[in-house]
């Protein structure tokens, strides 16, 4: 499992430029994180791989961008305005304030999920549970707590006005589900993907970036037969086990977990997690794949007196389709990527050399141009600027070429390409793998080709 702790691992994050603190200069904003130069680009690669293999490589998927903002009852018919809601509890004496169901599984390792608040206060009773920031046994009672923001459009704050940032992106799939269908042209079996933010009040978020209040969520919503369903649900519980094992992900890491029928929602007809041996706790959620049967469409049909339904070109029949939703949050497959890619090595000489193995595909820089000594930077700018036109490279002339070699290895580069004046007479440069350090001659008109062929995913 894992070798390093948590804490190590966020500080070479900040360090190299990977995660920064949301408002650092202002002292901050809780739980509130910024992606930065190499970030921002692991970020974008790992959407884009997403909407590669679940859209556009998918002979049944299409994908849309729907807005944040949504009319609020769509809320009342998703159940959120109702529903949506974590128990809270205040510790009496520090007034620390927790989730309930953390505070008793932290403390016992007992699942609350299900519970009612009164349910959950005796379960604190009745394991006498303590303050994990003074240690009192003094709570209040839990109470539900909505997780939604909500703002306001237009000019006056009342309650006509009031609207939500949506908590997940989900619904304005469901809502759309007439406009896909005559637009698209699809049959069933067919799926509707997108990538967006979504935005959760959370009591008590934390874990760096596992638990935050603003968030990218990569959704698909696949519509079937009813009677085909379990089928489609093994097919992407397998997709999107395949899509982390591609990524590199140690398959000791991860593991499969079929929910028992007690912790299904009361939608659900089958919800598997995919689970990642994160270094702050056991194990962590990282991706949802669920049957929701035909209760969204249901819901929506209700509340918005539209028909959500599908005709059979073969039968005729008119019906709600059931949905397969494999859901899973862009910062949690940040945060497994590096976790299980950060490592440290002691060299034959003694030196330390941190390294980040990502995937080649997932690495936010794909390879560095290091000329030997600066008088060679004039040639190797020029094949600097020959590959930027196909790969995200950088060019770097400061320092020793070992040292060049160690920030590279540090920050996740693949591979490191060193123009030397044997290549004036040669035309070629070597190419230094990031994870073995083994180095290659390659004729320089043969490089593009040879990193293309290295960064398949």
């Amino acid at each position: 499992m894992q070798k390093y702790n948590f804490e190590e691992i966020v500080s070479h994050l900040k360090n190299t430029g990977y995660v920064y603190q949301g408002s650092e200069i202002y002292g901050g904003l809780s739980n509130s994180w910024d992606f930065g130069i190499l970030g921002a680009y692991l970020k974008k690669n790992i959407k884009d791989l997403w909407w590669k293999e679940f859209i556009e490589k998918s002979p049944y998927n299409v994908g849309i961008d729907s807005a944040i903002l949504m009319n609020p009852r769509t809320w009342e018919a998703s159940g959120h305005l109702k529903g949506f809601s974590d128990a809270m509890v205040d510790c009496k004496a520090c007034k620390s304030r927790f989730r309930a169901d953390q505070l008793i599984e932290d403390a016992t390792g007992l699942s609350a999920e299900g519970k009612t608040c009164e349910e959950m206060d005796q379960m604190i009773k009745d394991h006498a549970i303590t303050c994990p920031k003074c240690g009192k046994q003094e709570f209040t009672n839990s109470r539900p707590f909505n997780l939604m923001f909500k703002t306001f459009i237009g000019t006056l704050e009342d309650a006509k006005s009031t609207v939500y940032l949506r908590p997940e992106t989900c619904q304005g799939i469901f809502v759309n589900f007439n406009n896909v269908l005559r637009t698209s042209r699809k049959k069933l079996p067919f799926g509707i993907g997108q990538i967006g933010k979504s935005f959760r009040n959370e009591i008590t978020p934390g874990n760096f970036i596992f638990r935050v209040r603003e968030f990218e969520q990569m959704e698909l919503e696949f519509f079937t037969y009813p009677n085909d369903d379990e089928r489609w649900f093994e097919y992407w519980v397998e997709k999107c086990l395949d899509f982390v094992k591609r990524m590199g992900i140690k398959e000791e890491n991860i593991r499969l977990r079929p929910h028992a029928k007690e912790e299904l929602s009361f939608y659900s007809k089958a919800t598997s997690d995919i689970e990642y041996a994160f270094p702050f706790t056991d194990w962590g959620e990282v991706w949802g794949i669920a049957d929701r049967t035909d209760y969204d469409l249901k819901r929506h049909m209700e509340y918005s007196g539209e028909k959500l339904v599908y005709r059979d070109p073969q039968t005729n029949e008119v019906f709600a389709p059931y949905c397969i939703e494999p859901s899973v949050g862009v910062e949690r497959l940040f945060l497994m990527a590096v976790c299980d890619a950060y490592d440290k090595e002691v060299l034959e000489n003694g030196e330390e050399r941190v390294v980040m193995h990502l995937h080649p595909a997932l690495a936010p820089v794909k390879a560095c141009i290091c000329p030997l000594v600066k008088k060679l930077s004039p040639q190797a700018k020029a094949l600097y600027e020959d590959l930027i036109n196909d790969f995200h490279c950088e060019f770097d002339e400061a320092g020793t070429v070992g040292k060049r070699y160690r920030r590279n290895d540090a920050i996740g580069t693949p591979y490191c390409i060193t123009y030397d004046f044997d290549s004036l007479e040669d035309n070629c440069v070597t190419i230094r793998d990031r994870d073995t350090m083994e180095q290659t001659r390659v004729k320089i008109s043969d490089v593009k080709d040879y990193l293309k062929e290295k960064l398949v995913f």
